[in-house]
Parts: structure tokens; sequence; C-alpha cells
């Protein structure tokens, strides 16, 4: 019994590694393909939210998670649920702006960045920017418009990994005339 244990858990290490070695290779092509970092880092958030656009459904199926409430409800579900289900991660949420529109994922180990060491010439690029387009497009899907970005990132020498989200807007359903 404990055999299929370890098995189970040396087959979810092999597929982080993989995953992470994939997405590597995947920036590491978009680096060659696009001149400048600025680029590539659009290239990452484009892609990213084309991503999350798709995964909301997965999610909302997999974790049979209703419509959150408000913001903070929110950031825990991505936290606490998306993060973990997804890459095995539970970020912290912390820095509430006042307003309680603003706050900061703090992600002690980023997986997307095991095995990675930014070259000099690349020092303005966001090696995980496709987690901030995911985000923004899965929140988009439920009628969230959000800024996302990396404040932190331990590539630039920072403690941790710092994404900051905030709210925009709620989107409003347009429906086509008698489809109410």
């Amino acid at each position: 019994m404990s055999r299929q244990s370890n098995r189970t858990t040396d087959s979810k290490k092999m597929n982080s590694e993989l995953f992470t070695l994939t997405y590597g290779a995947l920036v590491t092509q978009l680096c060659k393909d696009y001149e400048n970092d600025e680029e590539v880092n659009k290239q990452l958030d484009k892609m990213g939210y084309n991503i999350g656009v798709r995964l909301i459904e997965d999610f909302l199926a997999r974790s049979s998670i209703g419509r959150c409430q408000d913001f903070r409800e929110t950031a825990d579900v991505i936290a606490k649920v998306a993060f973990k289900m997804y890459l095995g991660v539970t970020p912290s949420v912390t820095n509430w702006s006042p307003a309680g529109d603003e706050f900061s994922l703090i992600l002690e180990n980023n997986p997307l960045v095991d095995f990675v060491e930014l070259p000099d010439n690349h020092s303005t690029l966001i090696y995980s920017n496709l987690l901030c387009g995911v985000l923004r497009g899965a929140l988009e899907m439920v009628q969230m418009a959000v800024d996302v970005r990396f404040a932190q990132d331990t590539l630039r020498g920072d403690n941790v990994t710092e994404i900051r989200m905030k709210f925009i807007k709620r989107i409003e359903e347009n429906l086509p005339a008698g489809d109410e």
C-alpha cells in the first residue's frame, strides 16, 4: 500500500518538474522570437489570459465553488483553492488596501521558477507573467475586471514572489435581446 502512495507522490513531482521545464522552454523560445523583454512579457500575459478564459470552467466544475460574495472571498478562493489545485502551492493573502479593493498574493515558493536563473541581458523579463494573465482572464469570465502585476520576484533577488491584484469593476453581462 505504501508503495502505491510513493508512486503517486513521485508521479506528481515528475509532472510538476515536467511542467516547470516545459514552461521554461516556452519562455526561452519567446525570448528568441521577440526582440525585447517587454514584448515577451506581453506575450506571456496574453497566453495566460487565453488559458485563464478556458481554465475557469474547469476550476468551477472541479471545485464546486459558487459565486463569491466579495473581493476578499475571491482572494481566499484564488489562494486556497485555485493555486493549490493547479500549482500545488498556497500563497498568503496580505497587504489589503484600506478600501479593500487591492491585495497581494505572496508565494514563498513559485513552482514556475524552479531550475531558473535570469540571464543579465533579460533584467526586465517578468518570467512568470503568464500567471497574471491567467488570473485576469479567469476573473473576467466571472464578471470581474482586475489589474494583476508582479510587485516582487525571487528571480530578481526579492525574498518572496508577490502578485498584486486590484479590483477595477464588476463587468455587467450584456445579453442579446430576447435571451434573458
